[in-house]
């Protein structure tokens, strides 16, 4: 009785079957490769897009790559940028835990909407800050955009993404 159920199982044989591209996702060691989160805006608000690089970029080189808008694959999926075009440059200084971030006196007149805000706090936090805080506990301190004695102004990219306070 054990011999029929054994040859009935359905199992042909067969020869290799091909299946595709071998699996990958998990990096061999000693070929890491580096990303960094740039922050950009849709229809439902900020969203993060991560890009490869070839090392761990800082937070000026990552904000330089926000100022650089999104890529034409990045606005194919709808994603625009909030951060006015007068910003050319975003000066971007770290300490353990902390960004220091300096907007230029040109771009300051307007107003910065909280998207605007957001982008260039989460993107600073997410890139690489000396003293191996999480980004969500980081601080980036904004100066420049005329907040009076409330300047600097120092906040957190939260957990969904957005720029909260820190009191």
């Amino acid at each position: 009785m054990l011999i029929a159920a054994a040859t009935g199982c359905g199992i042909s044989t067969t020869g290799p079957v091909q299946a595709g591209a071998p699996a990958s996702g998990i990096p061999q060691p000693g070929s890491e490769s580096s990303s960094v989160r740039i922050y950009f805006t849709d229809a439902y608000g900020v969203r993060a897009v991560t890009r490869p690089t070839d090392r761990p970029l800082d937070p000026q080189h990552a904000l330089d790559l926000l100022l650089k808008g999104p890529t034409s694959a990045e606005r194919d999926r709808g994603l625009t940028t909030q951060v006015p075009p007068t910003i050319d440059r975003l000066t971007a200084t770290t300490a353990p835990g902390t960004v220091e971030i300096s907007i230029p006196d040109q771009a300051t007149t307007g107003n910065f909407s909280f998207a605007t805000v957001s982008q260039i706090v989460c993107t600073a936090a997410h890139a690489q800050v000396p003293g191996d805080r999480p980004a969500a506990q980081v601080h980036v301190r904004i100066h420049g955009i005329n907040l009076g004695p409330e300047e600097p102004w120092t906040v957190r990219c939260g957990a969904n993404d957005t720029a909260t306070s820190v009191k």
